[in-house]
Parts: C-alpha cells; sequence; structure tokens
C-alpha cells in the first residue's frame, strides 16, 4: 500500500510541476514567469501591512475606564 501512495504522490508532484512550467501558446509565459514578476509587489505590500501593524501595536494604548 506505501508504494501505491508513494507512487500516486509522486505522480500528483509531477502534473503540477508540468503544469506550473507549461508555457501558454499565446503569450509564451507559464505561470511561474508570472508569480515571479509579481512577487516583488507582495512583498511590498507585506512590508506596508507589517509597518502598519507593528505602529499600531507599538505605540501606547491609554486606558478607557
Amino acid at each position: 500500500m506505501g508504494l501505491i501512495k508513494t507512487a500516486l504522490i509522486g505522480a500528483a508532484i509531477y502534473g503540477a510541476v508540468k503544469y506550473l512550467t507549461k508555457k501558454d501558446e499565446i503569450t509564451g509565459r507559464s505561470v511561474v514567469d508570472d508569480l515571479q514578476d509579481k512577487a516583488p509587489e507582495w512583498i511590498e505590500k507585506a512590508k506596508g501591512y507589517k509597518n502598519d501593524l507593528e505602529a499600531k501595536f507599538t505605540t501606547p494604548q491609554t486606558d478607557q475606564y
């Protein structure tokens, strides 16, 4: 049973890699290429969210009782 399970997992991984790296016929780009292009933009957005959260939680809070 372990051999069949391993073979199925391997086949699924192989299929996923083939799908993600397959070039589009129209644009000639793959899903991985698109992700690499958008990653810097997402990193900058994440840094902005991190800075906002740090500012929110490091500012002294006043008790409102």
